[in-house]
């Protein structure tokens, strides 16, 4: 078992049955804290890491549990801002059966050189990666919202 007593995150919001943040009906937990700033991004108020509120892990995992037919969604902000509580967190979602996606504006190749993201891999069913880059903008690809963003299946589920 995880001592998440005392760990928090700062939250932007947390959506229930949301249909465009991978497939089927989703809770979406909204991270504070994004230090790429892309230029047209839907969220900007998130990459203030102070915006939002101090949400335990317990706490968000209430949420998550509160809707018990929905799989789950990272984003933000950018969740690898607060990998230490994410992992913690990803963790106690597989441990709950639930698919977990999880948008993030850096790439996959640039997780996989920092050690400090390993751990979190581990858990993410799927990851979509990349900057949101305005010129690519494209409102008739399935869960991105620039071309330039990849879709990783990282797990068979």
């Amino acid at each position: 078992m995880l001592n998440t007593a005392k760990k928090s995150a700062r939250v932007m919001n947390i959506i229930h049955d949301s249909i465009v943040d991978g497939p089927g009906l989703r809770t979406v937990i909204f991270f504070a804290g994004c230090e790429h700033r892309c230029k047209g991004c839907h969220n900007p108020e998130s990459w203030n890491y102070q915006n939002g509120s101090e949400m335990t892990v317990e706490q968000i995992l209430a949420e998550i549990k509160a809707n018990p037919i929905t799989n789950v969604t990272f984003s933000g902000g950018d969740p690898f801002f607060q990998a230490d509580v994410v992992i913690d967190l990803a963790k106690l979602v597989k441990d709950l059966g639930k698919n977990l996606w999880v948008y993030t504006g850096y790439t996959l190749e640039q997780i996989q050189v920092n050690n400090r993201y390993d751990e979190l891999l581990k858990y993410v069913d799927v990851l979509v990666d990349g900057p949101f880059i305005e010129s690519e903008k494209d409102y008739s690809i399935d869960f991105r919202g620039s071309r330039n963003q990849k879709i990783h299946y990282l797990s068979p589920r």
